[in-house]
């Protein structure tokens, strides 16, 4: 008897998706791997499957990706970090906030892997000075590096896959989740607080030790941080204005990178490829391969028939859609990647709205809201969370997966009460 297309599918989706979840296998190799069986087995052909690669989010993240490591060579963040300590008096329990804060909002600008890859060390080097335990450190960078990429278009890739597919803008993402981000991040923080109050306290003569430190030295390229500055303020404007402007997210960035690698690097070959060689490859093929193994679920009806059902539970109701979608995607995104889980929704979503449902609008922001903030439940919840704890461990810092969720578990559940409200008040 012979397999339908739609069967096969679903076995490749599963088996992809169970792999991905034990790490037996890196996903990067079950994305192309799976998407190829996908093509070898005659679910879809090549030139369907190339239709459904979001271009779009691949541009964004590799332009983003090269602006960030250009200006990571200029010592901007070490500046920033030591800038923050001595605004704050180099008091522990400020310095949590202010390094936290910082993470927040470099990661709503950049994106959040990349801004713990550059604050943890500084983070490391501050609080060894200190002497207090780096730890609550660390966990306060993880989850303000989710909040804070939960704030606009550009900070998570979930919101990147969201605004691409659905057609939604910076400014969009700015007015609708970056001041409920703001309000979550204060929340947290608080609660991070009350938690660590008794652990963060230091020796007077070491807070004045890094009182002496000078912020400016930090800066090792003057001439390149002015030219990475006005690259970067000029992206972010394009961001900005891109609806108005006829362009897409990926073109504002691509032009961007292009821009700072011309004035930079003009015929520097050895930096252009070092420059190159830091993009995040690894995740770039894994999405390409992911875009594909959904889309041959979308080709085969599988989406369509799970929206109906999704549509039946809820018995077409908005309301009740769109609280089920943020409650589900927290906590599937809390124990699973939540970059295949947002790729597998958007299409459902989609679905949802060709049958009947008129307003999607909430259900894109109760995903945006449960995927990026769910990330936070676990260590494995988001990329941010598992680059910190492997940068942690190096230093003989280890953070254990049950020591990590006790603390971030219920922080995370207290963030989508509050993001139920709010999606319930708004647009409710």
């Amino acid at each position: 008897m012979q397999m339908s297309t739609t069967t096969i599918a679903v076995i490749i989706f599963v088996a992809a998706y169970a792999l991905i979840i034990s790490e037996k296998v890196h996903r990067t190799i079950v994305g192309i791997v799976g998407a190829s069986l996908m093509i070898l087995c005659g679910v879809i052909d090549q030139a369907t499957a190339i239709s459904h690669i979001d271009f779009n989010t691949l541009g964004l993240l590799m332009g983003m990706m090269i602006i960030v490591n250009i200006t990571s060579e200029t010592g901007l963040f070490n500046f920033l970090a030591v800038w923050a300590a001595k605004k704050v008096e180099a008091q522990p329990i400020k310095l949590l906030v202010a390094l936290s804060l910082l993470t927040m909002v470099c990661s709503g600008l950049l994106d959040n892997v990349t801004t713990v890859l550059l604050t943890v060390p500084i983070t490391f080097g501050i609080t060894s000075q200190l002497k207090v335990d780096v730890k609550p450190y660390l966990i306060s960078q993880i989850l303000a590096s989710n909040i804070g990429g939960t704030a606009t278009l550009i900070g998570d890739p979930p919101n990147i896959m969201i605004g691409s597919a659905v057609g939604l803008n910076f400014m969009d993402f700015v007015a609708n989740l970056t001041g409920i981000a703001f309000i979550i991040f204060i929340v947290v923080e608080l609660v991070l607080i009350a938690l660590y109050h008794s652990e963060l306290k230091t020796q007077p003569e070491l807070q004045a030790e890094v009182m002496k430190m000078d912020a400016s030295k930090e800066i090792k390229d003057a001439s390149l941080l002015k030219r990475c500055l006005a690259v970067i303020f000029l992206t972010i404007g394009m961001f900005v204005l891109h609806g108005t402007l006829g362009l897409d997210t990926a073109t504002c960035a691509l032009s961007g990178a292009g821009l700072l690698l011309l004035i930079t690097y003009t015929r520097n070959e050895a930096m252009i490829g070092k420059v190159l060689s830091k993009v995040e490859w690894l995740a770039i093929f894994f999405f390409a391969g992911l875009f594909v193994l959904v889309g041959a679920l979308v080709e085969t009806g599988v989406i369509k028939m799970l929206a109906a059902e999704a549509i039946k539970i809820t018995n077409g109701s908005v309301n009740a859609t769109a609280m089920l979608i943020l409650w589900m995607s927290a906590i599937a995104s809390a124990f699973i990647d939540n970059i295949p889980f947002v790729a597998t929704l958007i299409p459902l979503i989609k679905d949802m709205g060709q049958m009947g449902l008129t307003n999607l609008d909430p259900m894109w922001w109760s995903l945006a809201l449960g995927a990026c903030l769910g990330g936070n439940g676990t260590l494995i919840g988001a990329s941010a969370n598992v680059v910190v704890a492997s940068m942690a461990a190096r230093r003989g810092k280890a953070i254990s997966f049950i020591e990590f969720m006790k603390v971030a578990f219920p922080i995370m559940i207290l963030t989508i009460i509050i993001s139920s409200a709010y999606v319930w008040l708004r647009y409710l």
